[in-house]
């Protein structure tokens, strides 16, 4: 089946309405792409500026301070003498409301 003359002229008017609806679909498909990665960068700076809670180190810290005084050989008296003496020193000069307050001023 032949394609008629008259038929042309319609397809050739219509041809600019199917480039434009294509066009439109490539920019919007860029504009999607556009819009997600705004959408992954507010995302990631949200991430990088929270604060995270501070993980449950449990005896960590202890456990390094025992390990020093495993491995101290002949001293371990002397060691265990320094440790209660720092542990009533520290007991001694707490402050409760140390480490509560920020001073912002310039």
């Amino acid at each position: 089946m032949a394609i008629a003359p008259i038929d042309l002229q319609t397809l050739f008017t219509q041809l600019d309405k199917v480039g434009k609806a294509q066009i439109a679909q490539k920019e919007g498909q860029a504009l999607h792409q556009a819009i997600m990665g705004v959408q992954i960068q507010k995302k990631t700076e949200e991430h990088i500026q929270e604060v995270n809670e501070a993980q449950n180190t449990g005896d960590g810290a202890e456990k390094v301070g025992d390990q020093k005084h495993r491995h101290g050989g002949g001293n371990q008296g002397k060691n265990r003498k320094d440790a209660q003496e720092e542990e009533n020193q520290a007991s001694v000069l707490r402050d409760p409301s140390l480490g509560n307050t920020i001073d912002i001023s310039l």
